[in-house]
């Protein structure tokens, strides 16, 4: 670790980490570009155009995972750097639903890229504070789709520049994060310091434990981003900048995530989990019934709620179950978006032909769902706990 620069690993890191939240961002202003209104495309077909960025995010995690290890992190953060810009400079290109389909699916692998090699990284250079650390990583997620959000509503709403220049942005970020990763050394991953053989890394990976949050994991990712994602389309009769709302959600994200080592102390990882369900079951349920200001009063609900939901998830993997070392964060990673994928598309038809509170009320099922697997797994780990204590 001596040779190891931290600080820089840690920045660029989460300049890496923006240019992925921004993409989110900047994908949900195209849904207006690309939509009924604009290329023409239906609210489905964008789900089934927009789905890439999130299976395909599956597909590099799922790889990356194992390669982690195998090849180092600092090839597959290099993978990452590539597929991006691929992915950048092909939507900028888009002119149909195939264009957008292929331009979306490199920028999902660069993504994928990005949770596989960095989330370890931060994991093995921070052991001792891995919870804490993840989350204040996972500050720019948040933090980056702020960004692209007002990015977005700055370039296309209030100067009425192209949307070829919203995208366009997605470059600075870029070679940021390449310049500093550049030529530096990194870190081993956990499991290959603590000396864990494969086979009992892949054999870690079958414990129920793991299955049980690999389950959940497809329910708060849905949660968390199937609404985020698709939010120009869910709010755009109740509020009339639908991307302002997506800035204010992910801006409290953000500090909340920041401040997530207080929260930790106060609060064990299933602790934080459970409250996280409640609020943003209570959060999607107000945005169904609310609209102008008091949109933003719903949105700040689901925001607390989902804060974190993404870090502590990979937290609780990386605290309890560490033999399952880069392989079950990826994993964990994968499950996320590719729940992601499934439910864009189901979200866009039940708007073509029902409402977008009904597809909010139908997400608000995912959220009560996990209020009831977090309050059983919050209880056998007090249980747990208890146990190893005596």
């Amino acid at each position: 670790m001596e040779t190891i620069n931290k600080n820089r690993l840690f920045l660029a890191s989460c300049l890496a980490l923006i240019t992925t939240a921004m993409t989110f961002a900047i994908r949900a202003r195209l849904e207006t570009v690309f939509g009924p209104e604009g290329v023409g495309l239906t609210l489905e077909q964008i789900g089934y155009a927009f789905a890439p960025a999130f299976f395909g995010f599956t597909i590099a995690m799922i790889i990356g995972g194992p390669l982690v290890d195998l090849l180092g992190i600092k090839k597959i953060t290099w993978m990452a750097f590539i597929t991006h810009a691929i992915g950048i400079v092909l939507t900028l290109l888009a002119d149909s639903m195939t264009s957008l389909f292929i331009a979306t699916l490199f920028i999902g692998i660069g993504n994928g890229f990005v949770e596989a090699a960095l989330n370890p990284m931060v994991a093995s250079m921070y052991p001792e504070e891995k919870t804490k650390m993840l989350n204040r990583f996972h500050v720019w997620f948040p933090g980056g789709i702020v960004i692209g959000a007002l990015v977005g509503w700055l370039v296309m709403d209030v100067m009425d520049l192209s949307w070829q220049v919203m995208v366009g942005t997605l470059f600075i970020p870029l070679v940021i994060y390449g310049i500093l990763f550049l030529g530096q050394n990194m870190p081993v991953t956990e499991r290959v310091q603590m000396g864990i053989s494969n086979k009992k890394m892949f054999s870690s990976v079958l414990k129920p434990l793991f299955l049980f949050m690999v389950a959940c994991m497809f329910l708060t990712a849905a949660s968390e981003l199937g609404t985020t994602q698709r939010i120009e389309s869910l709010l755009k009769e109740s509020v009339a900048a639908p991307l302002l709302v997506l800035a204010f959600i992910n801006g409290i994200m953000a500090l909340g995530r920041l401040f997530a080592g207080q929260v930790v102390h106060k609060l064990s990882p299933s602790g934080m989990l459970l409250y996280s369900a409640i609020f943003t079951f209570i959060g999607l349920w107000l945005l169904t019934i609310t609209s102008g200001g008091m949109t933003f009063v719903a949105a700040a609900v689901f925001a607390i709620g989902v804060t974190f939901f993404w870090p502590t998830m990979l937290g609780f993997v990386a605290e309890y179950l560490p033999e399952t070392g880069a392989l079950g964060l990826s994993i964990m990673g994968g499950a996320g978006m590719f729940s992601v994928s499934l439910v864009l598309p189901i979200m866009g038809n039940l708007m073509d032909n029902a409402s977008a509170s009904e597809a909010l009320r139908t997400m608000s099922i995912l959220p009560a769902i996990l209020i009831v697997a977090f309050l059983g797994l919050h209880l056998y780990m007090k249980k747990r706990n208890t146990k190893i204590e005596a």
